[in-house]
């Protein structure tokens, strides 16, 4: 395919620098890391100005490697800060060391999650740990997010949300929300980047939920999206009626929203429209005023429109990241996908 860069490694995750929105800036650099490899690795590059904007379907030419690193044991999440920082063995069963399975970062803090069922609170500008909630999760916790600046997000292997107020001391949450009937793993969660108490979370059957934290236990919404496993789900940051996701089956999903002033193209049965809601559940003592259109509509009009963002399904997309235009994800294929005409 001439439009994936392929790199001799199976890619578990990818992100883009941040860049200055007001500079109406688009991203040049962007990390990743492997798994699954002899040697696993970080590695930054730059599109720079490399490709013409003239390729069909916003596909350019290859990326550039800056610079890269040797990791220990597969990446199992990436994010960006300007500080370099190690906390090492920071999670760990009682007698070996545990994966951290999911990182996030609310400069200057930052916080880890685990295979011990550990959340673990680090600042950037210290070597130690902060705050260690020992026994958060009986389970293997996967993915964590922050909600606000003293409250994180968590997903586990039992298909359990918690929500986590950091500035109490309490080790228990202060909400759990659960899929109902089977307790189907959760594998990641993104939060709306404008309204806090919208999320969207993929796990092993495939299935894209949102949910609202403020009202009910369940999710919003359930809606069909893959075939396998979600591994990654994420809100466009600066246009969040605009989703995409990443499966084990090969494929990667746009998922848009409708205007502002109209009902969610997925909740009126769009054309194109190949997924269907397995239900769509308005939330105990809903509100039907609800601003977002992630949020607006009712349960007889369960259908979303979506776009499948690479060329030909592929061996598993195991991570994506968007920021204004520009889209990257990673494959076992071991192939890195760039585009830079995404259209939000």
């Amino acid at each position: 395919m001439e439009s994936a860069t392929y790199v001799s490694q199976k890619i578990s995750k990818t992100r883009w620098r941040p860049v200055s929105y007001s500079a109406l800036q688009q991203p040049d650099i962007f990390a990743t890391g492997s798994w699954d490899n002899e040697e696993n690795k970080v590695s930054v590059w730059s599109i720079g100005d490399q490709g013409r904007s003239d390729l069909e379907d916003g596909f350019e030419g290859d990326p550039q490697l800056l610079c890269e690193y040797n990791h220990d044991g597969d990446v199992l999440d990436l994010q960006t800060l300007s500080v370099t920082q190690q906390w090492a063995k920071a999670h760990r069963f009682p007698c070996n060391n545990a994966p951290s399975t999911g990182v996030a970062c609310s400069t200057p803090e930052v916080v880890t999650v685990g295979e011990d069922g550990r959340i673990i609170v680090f600042r950037v500008d210290q070597e130690g740990v902060v705050r260690v909630i020992d026994n958060a999760d009986s389970s293997t916790l996967h993915a964590v997010t922050y909600l606000r600046t003293t409250e994180v997000l968590t997903v586990n292997s039992i298909g359990q949300l918690k929500l986590w107020d950091l500035r109490q001391q309490s080790s228990s949450p202060s909400q759990i929300l659960s899929l109902s009937g089977d307790r189907v793993p959760l594998y990641c969660v993104d939060r709306h980047p404008n309204q806090q108490h919208i999320v969207a979370t993929g796990g092993q059957d495939g299935m894209l939920c949102v949910w609202d934290v403020r009202q009910g236990n369940m999710p919003f919404s359930l809606m069909e999206a893959h075939s396998a496993e979600m591994w990654e789900v994420h809100f466009h940051p600066t246009n969040p009626d605009h989703l995409f996701t990443c499966s084990e089956d090969g494929s990667l999903l746009h998922w848009e929203t409708s205007s502002p002033s109209e009902m969610p193209s997925f909740l009126q049965g769009g054309r194109n429209s190949s997924m269907t809601s397995r239900s769509a559940m308005a939330p105990a003592g809903g509100n039907q005023s609800i601003v977002s259109a992630w949020l607006r509509g009712d349960s007889s009009k369960s259908r979303l429109e979506t776009t499948h963002m690479l060329p030909t399904q592929t061996l598993s997309v195991n991570s994506l990241d968007v920021l204004g235009q520009c889209l990257v994800c990673g494959t076992d294929g071991e192939a890195i996908f760039i585009n830079r005409q995404v259209p939000v």
